[in-house]
């Protein structure tokens, strides 16, 4: 069985298909031994478990869920993978890879055909260029998941564990807080990848809410809000959701003054009640 953090057959498996790395699809394959077999322990894998994965690379991570997981389905972009992952793949019959991509495939029906009657989740090692994207895409979506372990860049991880009402807070924190409960599992050092990044990483848990813990009456409204409070950081909620909206000062201070905050508040320091009072009043 080929040893796919071995450096030398990683570049040997590479070599015999041609394949050269994409700065463009942001391609840095693991080569820490450590790292995959720990995320597909700590995602939740196991015999009653469907997985997908979100770009497989060399099929590293994908190994290691295969031999836990009751079948893995790995969404892979780049056509050039396809060859070298029935190689290194090989023997792994509880595995598919799909060649397309994940914010186009119909993810509902993806699941509903693959993993009938499992408990699903997500485990994928990111690439940094499409981590906020895929992370709303999943969390929005009201897919039938328990839970997203991915890795991505360190710094977007803080913030997306920051909570809300914290000075390192986003508008994707309050995705996030407002769909799942987020923690830090670890932290993966740049070395860990070939070729290395300029940043480190770190692999998070998103365990999927049953039910958000406020209400609000229009999901689309809410976030479209929230976007427009984050939208210029040093300038206040009303100044920023007003020139982002196009909508007067006078009918935002009025909304703010309703949700009991004060027309000096910014963004990063409302919670996420917060929020959802001053959208519905809004």
């Amino acid at each position: 069985m080929q040893n796919l953090s071995d450096i030398s057959v990683i570049k040997s498996v590479l070599s015999r298909h041609g394949f050269t790395f994409s700065k463009s699809l942001g391609q840095n394959f693991l080569v820490n031994p450590s790292v995959c077999p720990k995320m597909a322990e700590l995602c939740g894998a196991d015999e009653n478990t469907g997985v997908i994965e979100v770009g497989a690379g060399i099929g590293v991570l994908t190994k290691e869920l295969s031999a836990r997981a009751k079948k893995v389905v790995s969404i892979e972009l780049d056509t050039r993978l396809i060859p070298v992952l029935s190689e290194t793949l090989d023997g792994c019959l509880n595995t598919e890879v799909i060649n397309d991509d994940i914010l186009k495939i119909d993810l509902h029906k993806l699941i509903e055909e693959k993993f009938n009657g499992m408990n699903v989740v997500v485990c994928a090692n990111l690439p940094y260029y499409i981590t906020t994207p895929v992370i709303t895409l999943l969390l929005e979506s009201g897919l039938p998941i328990e839970s997203l372990t991915v890795m991505i860049q360190k710094e977007v991880a803080d913030r997306l564990i920051a909570g809300c009402g914290s000075r390192g807070a986003g508008a994707i924190t309050v995705c996030v807080d407002y769909y799942s409960e987020a923690k830090k599992l670890f932290d993966v050092s740049r070395g860990s990848f070939m070729p290395a990044p300029k940043v480190d990483s770190s692999v998070i848990k998103l365990d999927l809410r049953k039910e958000p813990p406020v209400k609000v009456t229009d999901e689309k409204k809410f976030f479209r809000v929230v976007k427009a409070a984050f939208a210029q950081r040093r300038k206040t909620v009303l100044n920023s959701v007003s020139s982002s909206l196009g909508i007067s000062k006078e009918s935002v201070s009025a909304a703010l003054e309703k949700a009991g905050l004060k027309m000096t508040v910014r963004a990063e320091e409302m919670s996420l009640r917060d929020f959802a009072a001053f959208c519905e009043e809004l």
